[in-house]
C-alpha cells in the first residue's frame, strides 16, 4: 500500500502484530475477574431459532468479488480471550458471530451477520414486508435469498427504514425496484424528517465523517486477535453499493397507527435519539416491540468516534420509558436491528428498563458534575454506572462508552469549551507541540522519559506526550513507533470495539504513514438526488474558495425544471447565501436546468459547458457568471487526510 508519508518506516515497526505488555495482560485478567463470565443466556438467545447460517460465511458481488467474509473471524473462537483483546470485547465479538437466517415468532423472521445491522421479515397476507434492507445491496440481496431458501417466495410489498443511518437503507436497491415503488407496487415507509436526516449527515459533513469512520470501524485494519475483532454493534460495515430509494409514506404523528398487508403496525416516532430521525414499532398481533436502534444489549454513543450532531440522552431515555408504558404490558418479544432479541415479558421490562436508566444515569450524573464546575475530562473520570448497572452485559460499552459520552453530554449543553479562558484561544496542535517539546527538554529527552513510562504500563501519558513529540517533529521514527505501540496496548486493553479500532488503527498509519486510496466521492447519485436543493447550495457554500471570490459580487437566479424550483444566489463578500422559491430582480444571468443534470455536474458526471453546447442547460443574460461561478468551487477534497500527524496544506 502506498503511503502518504516520505517518511522511511524502520522493517522492525512494520509488524503491527506486537504483543501484549505485562500491564495489558493484567489489566485484562481484572476485567476477566470482574464480571459474570459465566452467565451464557446471551449465547443462547443469540443462535435461538437459527435456521441456517450465512452460506459459506460469503456474500459476493455479481464481479466475484468478495463484499462479506465472516470466515476472516474464524479467529474468533473459544471462551479464552486471546491476551491481545479485552475479555469483555472477546465476549461481544464471539455472540456478534451468529448468523443466518432465524426464526423469533410465526410470521417474523430476522437476517444477522450478513452485515452491522439485521434485516427484519414479516411475512403478510401476501407479500413480504423488510425492515432495514442493510448497508449494501450485494449483502441486502444475498440477504432475502438466502431467506428464500428456506421459506416461501412472496413479493415485497413494503420496505420499512427504523432510522436515518446508511446501515439501515443503503442496500434498499438489492430488494425492491424504484419502478415497482413508483408504480405503487411496493410501499416505502420512513420517520418524519428522514430524507433531511438521510441526506445532510452523508453531504454537509460526509468527507471527514468517511476518514473518522475508518478509525472508528477499523475497516482498513487486519482482521485477528492483534487487529480489529468486531465493531460493537456487529462484525463490521458490508462492502458494496449503497443507494436510496425515497419514501412514499412518512410517519408523521408521534403515534400512527397502520394496516400493511394484514399486518397491524403501531409506530411510535423517536426523533433525536439515537438517529435525528427514527422509530419504533409494535406488532400487536404478534406480541413483538421493535425497538430499531434505541435499546441494543450495549452502551450506545451519545456522539459517535466519526462525529455526528450531539445526541440527547435524555429525550432517547424519555422515549424508551414512553414505550414501555404504552407496549411494555403486550410485549412478548423484544427486537431490534442490530444484534439478538429478547424473550419474555419480564426479560424485555428488565432490559428497557435497564437502557432507560442506563442513558439517564449518564446525562443526569454529568449535569450534576458541570454544576460543581467540573471540565469534560474530570467528569469522564468520575462517573461510572452505579450497582444495578455495572454488571449487567447489556449496558457494557462495546460501542459508545461512559467516557465519551460524558464529553458529549458536557458538548451538548456547554459547547467544546471547558470554561478556563486559558483554552479559550490557544495555539495550534503544530506550533503548540514545538513549545511543548522544547520546554521538556527536546524530543531526545521527552523520548527516554516516555520509554521508562511505557515500561511502567502508562500508557495514556506515553501516547500524549508522544503525540506532541510527532506534531513538533513528524519525521521522528523513534516518537511515531513510541506512540504507535502506546495506541496499540490501549487498543489491546479496550472493552469497546470502537475505541480499539480506534487505537489500533491510529498506530497503523503511524508506523505505516496514511494509505492512499482512490476517491470515489463521499456521496451517491442516490443520496445526493434525495438531498433538497436548499442543502444543495448549502454543500456548494461550503466549497467556495474565498481568494478565488475575492472582490467578486453577483446574484445568479436559478430554475430547475424537473423539479419546478427557483431560487436566488448570492455571491457577496466571498460567500455564498441563497433564497428559495424566489427570484432576485438583481440577477445578471438566470439557470435553467433539470436538478438531475445539475447533480451530474456536481458528481462530475456531466460538464456545465457541454450542457451549455446541448441546451439542455440555458442561461439568460450573462452567461459567463455560470463558470465564473464553479470555478470559484474547490473539488470535495482529500479522503485520507492527515489525523496522526499536522495537517497539510
Amino acid at each position: 500500500m502506498a503511503t502518504a508519508s516520505a517518511v522511511p518506516v524502520p522493517a522492525s515497526h512494520l509488524d503491527v502484530a506486537r504483543d501484549a505488555e505485562p500491564a495489558t495482560r493484567s489489566a485484562n485478567a481484572a476485567m476477566a475477574a470482574k464480571l459474570p463470565f459465566a452467565d451464557n443466556a446471551d449465547f443462547e438467545a443469540a443462535k435461538r431459532g437459527l435456521i441456517a447460517p450465512v452460506p459459506e460465511g460469503i456474500v459476493r458481488a455479481q464481479s466475484g468479488t468478495v463484499v462479506w467474509n465472516l470466515g476472516e473471524y474464524a479467529f474468533v473462537d473459544g471462551e479464552l480471550a486471546p491476551a491481545t483483546v479485552n475479555p469483555s470485547l472477546w465476549r461481544m465479538a464471539r455472540l456478534n458471530m451468529a448468523n443466518g437466517l432465524f426464526k423469533v415468532t410465526e410470521r417474523l423472521y430476522q437476517l444477522r451477520g450478513f452485515d452491522i445491522s439485521n434485516m427484519t421479515v414479516i411475512e403478510g397476507e401476501t407479500g413480504l414486508i423488510l425492515i432495514d434492507p442493510l448497508t449494501t445491496a450485494e449483502v441486502s440481496r444475498a440477504a432475502l435469498a438466502h431467506y428464500y431458501g428456506h421459506r416461501p417466495r412472496k413479493p415485497v410489498v413494503a420496505v420499512i427504514y427504523t432510522h436515518s443511518h446508511i446501515d439501515h437503507y443503503g442496500g434498499v436497491r438489492g430488494v425492491i425496484d424504484e419502478a415497482d415503488v413508483m408504480a405503487g407496487k411496493v410501499m416505502v415507509i420512513a420517520p418524519d424528517g428522514f430524507m433531511q436526516a438521510a441526506t445532510g449527515e452523508n453531504v454537509l459533513a460526509g468527507l471527514p465523517m468517511g476518514r473518522r469512520s475508518q478509525f472508528q470501524f477499523g475497516t482498513m485494519l487486519p482482521r485477528g486477535p492483534r487487529g480489529q475483532v468486531d465493531a460493537g454493534l456487529g462484525k463490521s460495515v458490508a462492502r458494496g453499493t449503497s443507494g436510496l430509494i425515497a419514501p412514499t409514506r412518512s410517519i408523521v404523528q408521534a403515534i400512527e397507527e397502520h394496516m400493511i398487508d394484514a399486518v397491524r403496525i403501531v409506530f411510535q416516532l423517536a426523533p433525536e435519539t439515537e438517529a435525528p430521525a427514527e422509530m419504533h414499532m409494535f406488532y400487536p398481533g404478534l406480541g413483538v416491540l421493535n425497538m430499531a436502534e434505541n435499546a441494543c444489549p450495549l452502551l450506545h454513543n451519545f456522539i459517535p468516534l466519526r462525529g455526528a450532531v450531539a445526541r440527547d440522552p435524555r429525550v432517547w431515555a424519555r422515549y424508551i420509558g414512553d414505550a414501555i408504558a404504552r407496549f411494555g404490558k403486550d410485549t412478548e418479544i423484544l427486537i431490534g436491528q442490530h444484534h439478538w432479541p429478547t424473550w419474555g415479558r419480564e426479560a424485555v421490562l428488565d432490559h428497557l428498563e435497564a437502557q432507560r436508566d442506563l442513558y439517564k444515569h449518564i446525562h443526569d450524573q454529568t449535569l450534576r458534575y458541570m454544576s460543581k464546575g467540573w471540565r469534560p475530562a474530570e467528569i469522564a473520570e468520575a462517573i461510572d454506572l452505579p450497582p444495578g448497572l455495572a454488571e449487567r452485559w447489556s449496558v457494557r460499552g462495546y460501542y459508545g462508552t461512559v467516557n465519551h459520552n460524558v464529553k458529549a453530554v458536557y458538548q451538548r449543553y456547554l459547547s467544546w469549551y471547558d470554561g478556563n479562558p486559558c483554552n479559550l484561544h490557544p495555539l495550534p496542535p503544530a506550533p503548540a507541540a514545538a513549545k511543548f517539546v522544547e520546554y521538556m527538554g527536546g524530543a531526545a529527552a521527552v523520548i527516554a522519559r516516555a520509554k521508562a513510562d511505557f515500561a511502567k504500563g502508562e500508557y495514556r501519558w506515553v501516547a500524549q506526550v508522544m503525540k506532541e513529540v510527532v506534531f513538533a517533529e513528524p519525521d521522528s521514527i523513534e516518537a511515531r513507533a513510541l506512540c504507535a505501540d502506546a495506541l496499540e496496548q490501549m487498543g489491546y486493553q479496550a472493552e469497546s470495539a470502537t475505541w480499539r479500532n480506534a487505537f489500533l488503527y491510529g498506530a497503523l498509519e503511524l508506523r505505516h504513514g496514511v494509505f492512499q486510496m482512490p476517491f470515489r466521492g463521499t456521496f451517491s447519485a442516490d443520496t445526493l438526488a434525495g438531498l433538497a436543493t436548499d442543502s444543495l447550495f448549502d454543500m456548494l457554500a461550503a466549497r467556495l474558495d474565498p481568494a478565488k471570490a475575492a472582490g467578486q459580487a453577483m446574484v445568479i437566479n436559478w430554475h430547475f425544471t424537473d423539479r419546478d424550483e427557483k431560487l436566488a444566489l448570492t455571491l457577496k463578500h466571498s460567500t455564498l447565501t441563497h433564497r428559495m422559491a424566489e427570484h432576485s430582480p438583481a440577477a445578471t444571468a438566470c439557470v435553467i436546468t433539470s436538478r438531475k443534470l445539475f447533480d451530474e455536474i456536481i458528481l462530475g458526471k456531466a460538464k456545465a459547458m457541454e450542457a451549455l453546447a446541448s441546451g439542455t442547460l440555458r442561461v439568460e443574460g450573462d452567461a459567463t457568471r455560470l463558470g465564473l461561478l464553479l470555478g470559484m468551487l474547490e473539488p470535495p477534497g482529500t479522503l485520507m487526510f492527515d489525523v496522526l500527524t499536522p495537517a497539510r496544506a
